[in-house]
C-alpha cells in the first residue's frame, strides 16, 4: 500500500553512495580505510556539481581547497596522492573533466575496492559524462 505524501512534506532524502560509506566503516585503520574514505570524499565533491542542487563554482572551489588539506592528512601511498588531488581539483571545473579524472582514478583504486562501491564510482562518472 502506498501512502500519499503530504503537500507540505519535504522529500525523502536518500544517501548516494552507501557502499563506499560502509566500505570505509568496516576496513581497518589503514590504507585501505583512507583510500576508501578519499574516494567517498572525491564521489561527494563530484556529486555536488549536478543536478538538482548544484553548488556555484565559487563553493565548489571552497570545498575543493579544503579537501587538498584534508587529503594531506591521509596516510595513503605517495602513488595515489596525485591522483586524488587531480579528482578534487577537477571537481571545480566541469563535469566532462570530472568524469575523466573519476575514471582515471579508478584504475588505481579498484582493486582497494569492493564490487558496490566501484559501481557506485562507475554510475557518478556517467551521470557527469551525461549531464555535461
Amino acid at each position: 500500500m502506498q501512502v500519499d505524501q503530504p503537500p507540505y512534506s519535504l522529500r525523502s532524502l536518500a544517501f548516494p553512495f552507501p557502499a563506499l560509506a560502509a566500505l570505509a566503516g568496516r576496513l581497518p585503520l589503514g590504507g585501505g580505510r583512507e583510500i576508501a574514505l578519499a574516494s567517498l570524499t572525491v564521489a561527494r565533491l563530484a556529486i555536488s556539481m549536478l543536478e538538482p542542487d548544484p553548488l556555484t563554482v565559487a563553493d565548489r572551489v571552497s570545498r575543493t581547497a579544503a579537501a587538498r588539506v584534508w587529503l594531506a592528512s591521509l596516510a595513503l601511498p605517495t602513488t595515489m596522492r596525485a591522483p586524488f588531488t587531480r579528482c578534487f581539483e577537477s571537481t571545480a571545473g566541469n563535469l566532462l573533466g570530472a568524469a575523466g579524472a573519476i575514471r582515471s582514478l579508478q584504475t588505481i583504486i579498484n582493486p582497494h575496492l569492493d564490487a558496490p562501491s566501484s559501481q557506485e564510482l562507475d554510475r557518478l562518472a556517467r551521470k557527469l559524462a551525461n549531464a555535461a
